[in-house]
């Protein structure tokens, strides 16, 4: 009796069975009908939409047809160094000797060696990530990060050059700035501004594991932290990984900038 009543129910005899179907098909053509063709439609200013297959694939995310334009160049050198953390995990004591080495040129204007400090208003290299270094270093090499002053010390530098240089400089003792006490995290580093797409700050550069090729920001000078984030913000800066940096801080107001600089040159 139960399997007779199951096929009632679903039997081409039973006009709540047909009536639930026909509505499901026809809710499932107008969904389709707004979604791909009348929508796409209605933004057919903003996409050039030459018939109802650029539709659909307009309302799918994808080209209807490959592009006949020119691919876009960049106007800048982009960044192409790869990192790989397994790269610069357990150096060897030779690799850091001769890194010890080649920093002593740069010591004059970095510090970390010997106990010499960085002269203002040049970063302090000593305890930074051997990642963010050696980014750095082969971005000055190739014009990715623009410096005059930089590319004349780093251009004779081989990459396994580049590789000791990195590993001195993320053991050596950061020798402790005068900082100045009691300046509250401001809420930019803290917990960023989610609706403009900036995140905290310490997501990146925090007290915890760090993203591969971000520097420690804390104790460096205001001067820097405020001049690198301005020429992120206006584009003269163009070496951050996938826009990142720029993206953030071109959302980010000149109070902020400002805020962000003062803190983090005000911690140890």
């Amino acid at each position: 009796m139960n399997e007779a009543r199951e096929e009632a129910l679903f039997s081409l005899a039973n006009r709540w069975f047909v009536g639930s179907v026909t509505f499901t098909a026809a809710l499932a053509i107008v969904s389709a009908l707004v979604g791909l063709i009348i929508l796409p439609r209605l933004q057919s200013d903003v996409v050039d939409l030459k018939g109802l297959w650029d539709s659909i694939c307009s309302a799918a995310g994808v080209a209807a047809r490959p592009s006949s334009e020119t691919p876009v160049e960049a106007t800048f050198v982009t960044s192409t160094v790869q990192l790989n953390p397994g790269r610069f995990a357990h150096p060897s004591a030779e690799s850091i000797a001769r890194g010890k080495a080649i920093a002593r040129t740069c010591a004059a204007c970095h510090g970390g060696v010997d106990g010499t400090r960085a002269k203002f208003p040049s970063p302090n290299l000593a305890g930074q990530p051997a990642g963010a270094i050696f980014k750095q270093l082969r971005d000055y090499q190739t014009g990715a990060r623009v410096s005059v002053v930089m590319r004349q010390y780093v251009q004779a530098l081989s990459e396994q050059d580049a590789l000791d240089l990195s590993a001195y400089y993320a053991q050596a003792r950061r020798e402790a700035e005068p900082v100045r006490l009691g300046m509250r995290e401001p809420p930019i580093v803290a917990i960023g501004s989610p609706t403009r797409n900036v995140p905290a700050c310490g997501s990146c550069h925090g007290s915890g594991d760090l993203k591969i090729g971000t520097p420690w920001l804390d104790g460096q000078p205001v001067v820097y932290l405020r001049a690198q984030l301005a020429a992120y913000a206006s584009g003269r800066r163009t070496n951050d990984i996938d826009k990142q940096m720029r993206n953030i801080a071109r959302n980010m107001s000149s109070a902020e900038i400002d805020e962000a600089a003062r803190y983090y040159a005000s911690r140890p």
